[in-house]
């Protein structure tokens, strides 16, 4: 699906991006163990879901390689207490055509790099599937490092399937305070 060049540009998700989104995460919640949901969400929740991430101030992203959404990611709140207000959660989902090619990286490297810019110490990745290698080779090229692995907490696809923690500091990471206007959920 790639055109001739295979030019890979991240910028900001669109809403007109928002269909091809779906079609790419839809694949994985189908097909794959990446996500625990094993329903596919309306390009209309997908809306609701970056407006979401929008509003928290947080970045939405997408590969647009020569035209055509490649691949996506964001960050959301790790979770909803006040005491985690530091530490965020990346997701990566890229189209299953364009897997090799380094888009994973370039999104990757572009949310990272527009979170430190930020009030965020800490990144999160929640990997489905302790197989799935691609995921857990990108986020340690990234300098992500193994934090555990949580064994069996979901089922799909008719197996049992675990979870796998991964963290890196964002900026100074724990080496100093937060800023005190760091937001508060």
């Amino acid at each position: 699906m790639a055109g001739a060049t295979g030019k890979v540009v991240i910028r900001d998700a669109e809403d007109h991006d928002m269909a091809d989104v779906q079609r790419i995460y839809a694949h994985h919640v189908l097909n794959g163990l990446a996500t625990f949901e094993e329903v596919s969400p309306t390009v209309d929740e997908m809306l609701r879901r970056r407006d979401a991430v929008l509003t928290a101030g947080l970045p939405y992203l997408v590969a647009d390689v020569d035209g055509l959404v490649g691949g996506y990611c964001y960050a959301t709140s790790y979770r909803p207490r006040p005491a985690y207000r530091h530490t965020i959660e990346d997701s990566v989902y890229v189209l299953e055509s364009m897997r090799g090619r380094r888009i994973g990286v370039a999104l990757l490297g572009a949310l990272i790099a527009r979170v430190e810019a930020g009030p965020w110490r800490q990144m999160l990745a929640v990997i489905g599937n302790s197989g799935n290698a691609g995921s857990i080779a990108l986020h340690r090229r990234m300098g992500f490092q193994p934090a555990g692995t949580l064994k069996s907490v979901g089922f799909k696809l008719g197996q049992w399937v675990d979870t796998v923690l991964m963290q890196r500091p964002l900026g100074p990471g724990d080496t100093a305070p937060p800023a005190q206007n760091a937001p508060s959920w």
